[in-house]
């Protein structure tokens, strides 16, 4: 069994009936990007970040983010030390290898502008002065969705910064009953052993980004991303950060299937996951009811594929 595969059996031992979620998580950190997940409360959010955190050897920071939440919280201060007379820098959450941002719209938009460097550079600025994050380094944000009590839209601009964003959902029947059985006499996570070190995640980081991509399939990548952008149900296509994330994402899906080379249907297992924040729809579309995902399933079907 692969270690992909045995890290994937980890998470599941507490987040139950929601594998694509996981798969789509673990690809997204392997890419070394970053993970927004849209949903309503309680739905095993935390819980999925925690079990990766574990699962993954990694250091774990949280913030459960509320309106008077400020940027200092996320990035740290420089405080005056009375006794050296110095001024000092006291690191804020940011500093781990997997940060939960909680709850993400419910703060102000410049708490969540704190976030960009970080999430962009693996940086943080105060004062004038940047201090470099470890490695590896990936964000896993939760929001409510628009138009929950108390939430506010993420600015564009950060939407673009997360490699990708999935959705839990409810789970079905037998998923919840497995999950109140498994929890009747003890916390699930627990159970979650630690598969591979840091170093083996870097290592495992370095051969996705060493995965080959041939001329065809990049010019393939670039027609898919280029159509949303002339598709009539798009006011707004995705952005080139958009072809360099489902490039990354494509290679981490090839590393999981053991080859060192990307083919189209390693593009087309996360064109959806990572286009749907990045696009916006049209009047008409809305007028006709159309999801952003069909339209995204049209394009896979009309862009011709090249032969690898």
């Amino acid at each position: 069994m692969s270690e992909f595969q045995k890290i994937i059996n980890e998470v599941k031992k507490v987040v139950n009936g929601k594998d694509r979620a996981i798969v789509i998580t673990l690809l997204a950190i392997l890419a070394n990007g970053n993970i927004l997940i849209e949903d309503i409360p309680g739905v095993g959010k935390t819980t999925m970040a925690i079990a990766f955190s574990k699962a993954l050897g990694l250091n774990y920071g949280r913030v459960q983010f509320t309106p008077d939440t400020l940027p200092s919280d996320i990035t740290g201060y420089v405080v005056y030390d009375k006794e050296s007379g110095k001024m000092i820098y006291n690191k804020g959450a940011i500093f781990c290898n997997l940060f939960l941002a909680d709850e993400l719209n419910r703060t102000s938009s410049r708490t969540q502008a704190a976030l960009l460097e970080a999430m962009e550079e693996q940086q943080v600025t105060v004062e004038g002065r940047s201090y470099r994050l470890e490695n590896p380094f990936s964000v896993i944000a939760t929001q409510n969705p628009v138009g929950a009590s108390g939430t506010q839209l993420l600015p564009d601009s950060q939407t673009d910064r997360f490699t990708v964003r999935i959705s839990m959902g409810y789970p079905d029947e037998n998923a919840e009953c497995q999950m109140l059985l498994n929890r009747s006499n003890r916390n699930p996570l627990d159970d979650v052993e630690c598969i591979v070190s840091k170093e083996q995640l870097l290592e495992m980081q370095k051969q996705v980004n060493q995965v080959f991509v041939h001329e065809e399939m990049a010019k393939y990548i670039v027609s898919l991303v280029s159509f949303t952008r002339s598709n009539r149900y798009f006011l707004r296509g995705a952005s080139p950060r958009a072809t360099l994330s489902l490039t990354d994402m494509a290679k981490a899906v090839a590393f999981a299937d053991s080859r060192d080379y990307i083919v189209p249907r390693d593009v087309h297992n996360v064109f959806t996951s990572t286009l749907n924040h990045r696009v916006i729809l049209s009047s008409e579309a809305v007028s006709q009811k159309i999801t952003v995902e069909q339209v995204l399933k049209d394009i896979i079907k009309n862009v011709k594929r090249p032969r690898i």
